[in-house]
């Protein structure tokens, strides 16, 4: 590697672990693009699943004592069942009319949250299916992920752990897939290990941050990771 990308990945990867665990996710949102700038787009990803899902194994056990299980089961539930049912019927769905769907998910999720709307934690069934309906090949199941959890009105600390819990589940899922399918050898996992004690250090910055931050900043951090994914979707969707 140049030093140029040497000092690029010394940069993004802790900044994703810390991110990831400050918010509960948008880890993606730097992980994804770097690793596939460095080793390329079906690579990158396979990279990217392979760092997330075990930065989300440092998560689940610092936030184990605040996780919802009963509370996050449904989403998880149903997140997979999208999945199986976006892999069979949604191959073929405009990748713009997805887009648009997520965003105005989005928007309306954060304008319930800010007029106090009534019944909101109902939304969270069918954004977790939707985010399963995503998942895998729009790249937009984060932010639905996202607002489906924070549509259950979790505290900061309950919401991390929540995100923490569906994203190990998830980001497992495609990296089995990804290793079944050749993209990740020896190489790769040797990698994981060097980057294990950079994971529990960020991991552990994350948490003492949303420990501190409080709910309006906590508030503030996640509709900026949100702000974030509609960025992505609108710039390069």
């Amino acid at each position: 590697m140049s030093p140029l990308v040497l000092m690029l990945v010394a940069v993004a990867v802790p900044a994703a672990f810390f991110v990831s665990a400050s918010a509960g996710l948008g880890g993606s949102l730097i992980m994804v693009p770097t690793m596939m700038l460095i080793l390329g787009t079906k690579e990158g990803a396979a990279m990217a699943a392979l760092l997330l899902a075990m930065n989300n194994v440092a998560k689940v056990v610092t936030y184990r004592r605040v996780i919802p299980f009963k509370a996050a089961a449904g989403v998880v539930a149903l997140t997979f069942v999208g999945v199986a049912l976006g892999a069979t019927l949604l191959l073929s769905a405009p990748d713009r009319v997805i887009e648009v769907a997520v965003v105005l998910a989005i928007v309306l999720t954060l304008i319930a949250e800010l007029a106090q709307v009534p019944g909101r934690t109902a939304w969270a069934a069918p954004l977790a299916l939707g985010a399963g309906l995503t998942s895998g090949f729009s790249g937009t199941s984060g932010p639905l992920k996202g607002v489906a959890l924070r549509s259950l009105d979790l505290d900061r600390r309950h919401l991390v752990g929540a995100a923490s819990l569906v994203s190990l589940v998830g980001d497992a899922t495609k990296t089995a897939i990804f290793a079944e399918a050749g993209l990740l050898g020896r190489a790769e996992w040797l990698v994981i290990v060097a980057l294990i004690p950079v994971m529990i250090a960020a991991t552990a910055l994350g948490s003492r941050f949303n420990d501190r931050v409080g709910e309006t900043g906590y508030s503030v951090l996640f509709w900026s990771v949100m702000g974030g994914y509609l960025s992505r979707i609108l710039l390069w969707g």
